[in-house]
Formats: structure tokens, C-alpha cells, sequence
């Protein structure tokens, strides 16, 4: 049972997260010693320089022979855990990036506090991509959603801010108990906190406690639904994303969605995914659920979206659109026709994860220039600023998933495995939701190239933001026209029975 006691050569497994730690600690540190009058940019620096060694080293551990397992399985360093960690990492030194020399004051009144908040938000969503255990699992989840609650309501003197942080502090406690809750049954049927001893003990009885199984189920599924903004649970994401600064709006969407994605995967694939549940009528019926909660998003999230005059607000609705099409992988799950369900869903992840954090550069140069978040702020952009308005259409298409982007490949692989399962219902969803999103995003281009009543303010683009804007652009670009390097990199070093489903 040497498992059960971590060894010194173990913390090498764990330099990601450490890293993160110390980094965190000493910007604490620093932001205390340092007098007010020196600027905290140099704080900046050394977070995005922390970050950068801790994808370093979880880019070291990539494609091992086996999975490294810690303290009894409640801790594993696998190839799932590796890709999403570095989702993570990519985001959140993509929002310290741009943030630099970029936020006013007014924005984030702390930035020193800004910037070392965003390594423990990071660092909760790496535990949770890496947990085989649902206490350490719930550790991660909550230092993620304390620090984003911190983080939300930064501008205590903004009316929106202290509305929407209240609004996400009240719920998000709410969907943390659910989640705590259907854990509790889970806990109460098997007897172990252990994802792999959990799954083993309900196949083996879990026909006798079947209704305590979907009470479980649905609990741990409105927590989730919340912590991803999904329909109907989304209710907090429009109030929260406008009252929040941009930069964290952009953590929020991306990071946050990205971490919570990371748990739906371990909890619902390692515990009532495989094994002796999948012959029993519960399996079926959740993953009919699942897939119900993908189209009620779908639905809701772009049909809200026509109606938004902010642009905050839209991408709100966005976001929620687009945790229906992360849903669906999920909700397909895998078979003998279907077996990428992951490599589709990392692929369109990755591809939300620039296009959003390069829209919301966008919007923080048109913050800085009028001051505004409204869409009509964009109006005349591209005899302003031709080369932001160009890479902003490069960006648009690829959130409205038009050929020869990242966000289009992304679509049509998940798609294409949603026909491979022959749910044709949800594909028709799909396809109907990204023909009604047309309408919203080229609302943005119509703005920046067809509106010319606009204020002749001089569009001013620093360096971080407008290398943020640029990387972004092009890396959807790139992603539309070789997605085949990406999507073969992720199904060449992850595997579905080593990385996804593991026993004790």
C-alpha cells in the first residue's frame, strides 16, 4: 500500500501544480512588500513567466507508457489530465498576456491582486482534470469557485459588479451543494470516495439502488450544468460576464468552462460510464438527458443572442450556445462506429478557447478607445482600425464556424460523430442553432464595415492586446485549414482505456 503515502519522488509529478504555488504565494508576498507607487506590471511578467514553466513541465509528462497514479489513485497524471491542463495553462496566459499594460485602474482596482489570483483559479482546474477521487476532485472545484468569486468582484465601487458577483456567489454556492449532494449518494451506495471503486460497486448493485442512482445523476448534472453555464442553468452567466472586467469575463469563459468540462469527463465517464452500467436502462436515459441539456442550450443560447445589444452580454450567450457543442461529444459517447468522442470535443475546445479570448481582446481595445461595451461601439472599426477589424472577421467566422476555421472543423467533427451514432435529432439541432448564430455574428461585421455614423476616436491597440488579437486570429485560421495536425496529435497521445476509464 505504498500508494497511499506521497514520496519525495513523487512531487516531481506534481511540478505543474507546484509551480503554481509558489508562484502564487510569492506575488502574494511581493504585492504586500512593494509601496503602492510602483507599478505592478512586473507582477504581470513573473505570473505569465510561472505559468509558462508549468506547461513546461506538464509538457514533459505528455504521452507517458502508463498513467502515474498518487496518494491511492486520488491523483493521476495521464494524458487526459496533460491536454486539459495545457488548455488551461494556454488561456490563462493568454488572459495575464493581454492584460498587461492593458487594464485601467477603473477596470481592476487591484492588479497585483488580479494577477496572482489567477494562478490558484488555474491551479483548482488542474486538480480537477487530474482527480480519480471525489474529495480531491471537490478541492479543485472549489478553489476554482472561490478565486472566480474573488475575482468577479474586484470592482466593489461598479453597481453591475456587485450585482453580478452576489448573484454568482449565491448560486455558485448552490450548484457546489448539488454537487456535493449527489457525491453524498454516491458515497452512500459504494462506500469509497474512489471514482474507480464507485463505478465497481454500482455495477454490481447498482440495479437494486437504481433510484438513488438517478437522484445522484441529476444533482451531480444541475451542479455541472451551472458550473458550464449549460440551459436551464445559465441564468447566472449574461449578469456576471457584463459585471465582471473583461479580462476575467475572458477567464470565466474559457478556463472556468474548460475546468468544469474536465470533471464531467472524470465524474460521468469514470463512474457511470463504462462497466456493468452501460446494460442497464439508466445509461441510455443519461445520456438522453445529457443530450436533452446540449439542445436546450443550443436553443437557448443562440436565440437569446439576437436579442443582445452588449457585447458582454452576447458572448454571454455564446458561451452558452457553445457548452451545448462541447455537450454533445459527451452525450454521444463512444461506440463501436464512434470511439474520438474526446479528440472532437479537445479539438472544438481548443478552437473556442482562441476565438473567444481573441474576441474579448477585441472588446477590451474598443473599452479602451470608448469606453463602451455595446455592440454599436464597433461601428466604422475597420476605417479606424483596418487591421483589428480584419482579424476580428477572422475570429467571427470561426465562432460562426464557417468553412476554413478552427470553429468550423470543430463543428463538423463532432457532427460527423453524432451521424457515426445516429442521433440525428441532436446533429439537426446543431446544424439549425449555427444557421440562427449567422445572423448575430455577421451583426458584428456589418457593424465594423457598413456603419458610418460613428465618433472619430482614434483606436489605440497596446502591444500585449493587439499580439493577443493577432495569435489568436491566426491560429483559428491555422486550425481551419490543417486541423488534421491537431486532431491526430490529440488521438496519437491520448487513449481512451489508459487516460479516461481506469480501475483500482
Amino acid at each position: 500500500m505504498e500508494q497511499l503515502r506521497l514520496q519525495g519522488s513523487d512531487l516531481a509529478y506534481l511540478a505543474p501544480e507546484l509551480t503554481l504555488v509558489i508562484a502564487a504565494v510569492v506575488l502574494s508576498l511581493l504585492d504586500l512588500l512593494l509601496p503602492k507607487r510602483v507599478n505592478r506590471t512586473a507582477l504581470g511578467w513573473l505570473s505569465l513567466v510561472s505559468i509558462v514553466v508549468s506547461g513546461l513541465f506538464v509538457l514533459g509528462y505528455l504521452n507517458p507508457t502508463e498513467p502515474k497514479v498518487l496518494l491511492n489513485f486520488s491523483y493521476r497524471v495521464d494524458d487526459f489530465a496533460n491536454i486539459m491542463k495545457l488548455i488551461l495553462l494556454t488561456g490563462a496566459a493568454l488572459v495575464t498576456f493581454m492584460s498587461i499594460g492593458s487594464v485601467k485602474e477603473e477596470e481592476v482596482p487591484h492588479i497585483g491582486e488580479f494577477y496572482y489570483l489567477l494562478l490558484p483559479a488555474t491551479l483548482g482546474g488542474m486538480i480537477m482534470a487530474s482527480s480519480g477521487d471525489m474529495i480531491t476532485l471537490y478541492v479543485g472545484l472549489e478553489l476554482l469557485s472561490i478565486t472566480s468569486y474573488i475575482l468577479v468582484a474586484m470592482r466593489k465601487k461598479d453597481l453591475r459588479s456587485n450585482e453580478g458577483a452576489f448573484k454568482y456567489v449565491v448560486l455558485g454556492g448552490i450548484s457546489s451543494a448539488l454537487i456535493l449532494y449527489g457525491m453524498s449518494f454516491l458515497y452512500g451506495m459504494s462506500g469509497s470516495t474512489s471514482i474507480a471503486e464507485i463505478n465497481a460497486a454500482l455495477g454490481q448493485n447498482g440495479e437494486a439502488m437504481m433510484p438513488f442512482l438517478y437522484l445522484s445523476f441529476f444533482l451531480l448534472l444541475a451542479g455541472f450544468g451551472f458550473k458550464i453555464a449549460a440551459a436551464p442553468f445559465h441564468m447566472w452567466a449574461p449578469d456576471v460576464y457584463q459585471g465582471a472586467s473583461t479580462p476575467v469575463t475572458a477567464f470565466l469563459a474559457v478556463v472556468s468552462k474548460a475546468a468544469a468540462f474536465a470533471i464531467i469527463f472524470r465524474m460521468l465517464y469514470g463512474v457511470f460510464g463504462i462497466g456493468e452500467l452501460m446494460s442497464l436502462p439508466f445509461h441510455g436515459d443519461m445520456l438522453l438527458s445529457l443530450m436533452v441539456v446540449a439542445a436546450a442550450a443550443m436553443i437557448i443560447g443562440n436565440f437569446t443572442a439576437l436579442r443582445q445589444n452588449n457585447l458582454k452580454r452576447l458572448l454571454a450567450y455564446s458561451g452558452i450556445a457553445n457548452s451545448g457543442y462541447l455537450l454533445v461529444p459527451i452525450a454521444v459517447q463512444f461506440a463501436m462506429a464512434h470511439y474520438s468522442n474526446f479528440s472532437e470535443f479537445a479539438f472544438y475546445l481548443i478552437a473556442y478557447l482562441f476565438m473567444n479570448i481573441g474576441i474579448f481582446a477585441v472588446l477590451m481595445i474598443m473599452e479602451r478607445s470608448s469606453g463602451e461595451e455595446a455592440i454599436s461601439s464597433l461601428a466604422g472599426l475597420y476605417y479606424r482600425a483596418p487591421g483589428v477589424a480584419i482579424a476580428t472577421v477572422l475570429l467571427v467566422l470561426s465562432l460562426a464556424g464557417l468553412p476554413l476555421s478552427g470553429g468550423f472543423f470543430g463543428k463538423v467533427y463532432i457532427m460527423m460523430g453524432t451521424m457515426q451514432t445516429q442521433h440525428y435529432w441532436l446533429a439537426a439541432v446543431m446544424i439549425g442553432t449555427s444557421v440562427v448564430s449567422f445572423y448575430y455574428y455577421f451583426g458584428l461585421i456589418r457593424q465594423m464595415f457598413m456603419r458610418t455614423d460613428f465618433e472619430s476616436r482614434d483606436v489605440v491597440v497596446p502591444l500585449p492586446l493587439g499580439i493577443t488579437l493577432w495569435l489568436c486570429a491566426g491560429i483559428s485560421v491555422l486550425l481551419g485549414i490543417v486541423p488534421q495536425w491537431v486532431l491526430g496529435w490529440i488521438e496519437q497521445i491520448f487513449s481512451l482505456t489508459q487516460d479516461l476509464f481506469f480501475l483500482s
